[in-house]
């Protein structure tokens, strides 16, 4: 009898497929994202173990299990996927914040953060406003928002992906974890 017996095959499809859609899902996430080499990685291990699964599946045409196991392991895989990418909250946003009262406490509150922060005139529907930006780490999203909130419950705010974001003012403690802090080097006529 083959390692792979009839009862255990669809589980077995079931959690290969999973991995391969879940895989999948943050591989084409990160492909969105501009991360080439983590994509590439993870369409390695995607790929290898979907024609593992589709193999099993091709050698047991006749295994209504192993159908029913491949389309439950897609379903979770997508689910399990965005849960998964969400966490590790790859990329960079920027915050656009609206508003008709005087930004200087919000600008202050972004600030002391050390958060780079823009500020701009315009005029909604309802007069005159500001309009506040600031670009952000993905993974800084929940403490942005807290200061808008403190400011104002009721400032519209508006969150968008962007590519790449550079020579911006950025959380100094934040860069410097993440490897963002360029070597000791100065451009030609400028002193350290």
């Amino acid at each position: 009898m083959d390692f792979f017996t009839l009862p255990l095959l669809p589980l077995i499809v079931f959690f290969a497929e999973l991995c391969v859609v879940t895989l999948s899902t943050i591989r084409i996430i990160f492909l969105s994202r501009g991360r080439k080499v983590p994509a590439s990685i993870l369409g390695f291990f995607e790929i290898t173990i979907w024609l593992f699964a589709i193999g099993q599946i091709m050698q047991n045409l006749s295994s209504w299990g192993c159908y029913l196991g491949f389309a439950a392991g897609f379903t979770i895989g997508n689910f399990l996927g965005v849960l998964i990418e969400k966490r590790l909250a790859i990329g960079t946003l920027v915050v656009r914040m609206i508003t008709p009262k005087d930004p200087g406490e919000l600008i202050r509150g972004l600030q002391a953060s050390q958060y780079g922060v823009t500020c701009l005139d315009g005029h909604g529907s309802t007069g005159p406003v500001k309009v506040v930006l600031t670009i952000i780490q993905r993974k800084e999203l929940d403490n942005v928002v807290a200061i808008i909130r403190t400011f104002d419950p009721k400032t519209f705010y508006s969150v968008n992906e962007i590519q790449s974001a550079a020579s911006g003012v950025f959380p100094e403690a934040r860069r410097r974890a993440r490897g963002l802090i360029p070597l000791p080097f100065q451009p030609q006529g400028q002193a350290a």
